[in-house]
């Protein structure tokens, strides 16, 4: 372990982990009175999109199995499986997981319905028959006051997320259920290609002390089930190729560099605060020190956005109508002024107290990393593991600033989330069981206490 790493006491990581217990106090407090006297938050359990709701079920013994298992011999099979098993099992733990805790619900409401509200994208399936006639038609039910409007996710979103749940349904694969089983098959790869990700800009050492941290992570509660969690895992992966492209690790470079443009390209048509991660690509081209993958990843982000306009969706107008469409609806009403801080709050519970206290040392670590490499030109796995979680925090911040994302960040800020959770690596090994039974019991309790609303 690196002498500056040792030289933090782990009671600093406890102090750093209790400042994120006090902000969601606050929050908690500050959010119940707000709620209670001016009910301008339009959330019941602030800072969380939820409703207290103490209750178990099918999910329960599994959720319990799945935890102390991963406390018990998660970091031990971590430093030891060869690098393949690790990645595959760290997806197959996270997959038992998000599943184990959507099933505390139960099979109904905690995975077939949940994509089915009014809400949702399910909602609109059959307004896409004609799929060319419903694009160029899209921005006309954005405003609240137009004509047979959108519901709020599919209003909210550019078309690339309603037509993935047509494309399903077209294939047999219809309903909510089956919904809820690609949003979860693929948000649990996350934790792969993060550990890709990882591995290929820092070292294999840094991926596999964040391996069980990724897995065991309070955002499961809400990978399972939100379209969200299909969100994060093509923007995880998008970075992902991106880094084994730049750093020249996988056997065809230039496929990498394409495939990972061609992501991105579809992750602006899920979502449009997500082209926020160009800053953590960015990144990774800056810790790689290279820009050779960049043309093919031009192109490759081209496609996408080519293939929508010629079949009449404007992006632009889309999310000018959005914007107006947003402070129609509890957007123009939730305070700024309470969001802007209690997002965080959020935050901290998506992530857990470990990652924050991984925070801690990261952002100490960065300055440093920094410094060197304006020095020195050099750097180590432990400075770009740093600037690389940075960049998301960047990235996040840059959203909380905006305002678009005035409360349910704990469901929106899933794709930004998932890389702070890389910031566990700077624990101490002989800390990481603590910490992950930390990540467990948070996740538990948010689970069995509250009803949450995706």
């Amino acid at each position: 372990m690196p002498r500056e790493r040792r030289a933090t006491p782990p009671r600093r990581d406890l102090l750093t982990a209790g400042g994120g217990v006090l902000l969601v106090a606050l929050a908690v407090a500050v959010g119940t009175y707000m709620e209670d006297e001016y009910g301008t938050l339009h959330v019941n359990w602030p800072p969380l999109y939820a409703t207290w709701s103490p209750h178990i079920g099918p999910g329960t013994p599994a959720a319990l199995a799945v935890a102390a298992a991963t406390i018990a011999y998660g970091p031990a099979l971590a430093a030891r499986l060869p690098w393949r098993a690790l990645v595959f099992g760290s997806w197959g733990a996270s997959l038992a997981w998000i599943w184990s805790l959507a099933l505390v619900d139960g099979w109904h409401q905690g995975v077939a319905r949940r994509l089915t509200t009014k809400y949702e994208y399910l909602q609109v399936i059959d307004r896409f028959d004609d799929i060319p006639a419903a694009l160029r038609d899209f921005t006309r039910h954005i405003l609240i006051d137009a004509p047979d409007h959108w519901p709020p996710h599919t209003a909210g979103h550019p078309p690339g997320a309603t037509l993935t749940f047509v494309v399903l349904d077209r294939i047999g694969l219809g309903g909510g259920a089956w919904a809820g089983v690609w949003c979860i098959t693929l948000g649990a790869s996350v934790a792969a290609a993060v550990l890709v990700s990882v591995r290929a800009l820092a070292d294999e050492a840094s991926a596999r002390r964040a391996a069980p941290f990724l897995v065991l992570a309070p955002a499961a509660v809400w990978m399972g089930t939100s379209a969200d969690g299909y969100f994060a895992a093509v923007a995880a992966w998008t970075i992902a190729l991106l880094a084994l492209a730049a750093t020249r690790t996988a056997r065809f470079p230039a496929a990498a560099a394409l495939g990972s443009g061609l992501l991105f390209g579809l992750l602006c048509y899920l979502s449009y605060g997500l082209t926020l991660f160009a800053v953590i690509g960015a990144a990774a081209l800056l810790l790689a020190r290279t820009a050779r993958p960049l043309p093919l990843f031009l192109a490759g982000a081209a496609v996408v956005p080519l293939v929508f306009t010629l079949l009449g969706f404007n992006w632009w107008e889309a999310y000018r109508l959005l914007v107006e469409r947003y402070y129609q609806g509890a957007g123009g009403i939730r305070p700024y002024g309470y969001w802007v801080w209690a997002n965080l709050a959020c935050t901290v519970l998506v992530v857990g107290l470990a990652t924050v206290a991984g925070l801690g040392r990261t952002v100490t670590w960065a300055s440093g990393a920094v410094r060197r490499r304006l020095r020195t030109g050099e750097d180590t796995a432990d400075d770009r593991l740093a600037l690389l979680v940075v960049a998301a925090l960047l990235a996040l911040a840059a959203a909380d600033l905006s305002g678009m994302s005035k409360a349910e960040t704990e469901r929106i800020w899933l794709p930004f989330a998932a890389w702070l959770l890389a910031a566990a690596a700077f624990l101490p090994a002989r800390t990481q069981r603590f910490w992950l039974a930390a990540q467990a019991l948070l996740a538990l309790l948010l689970n069995h206490l509250l009803h949450t609303g995706w």
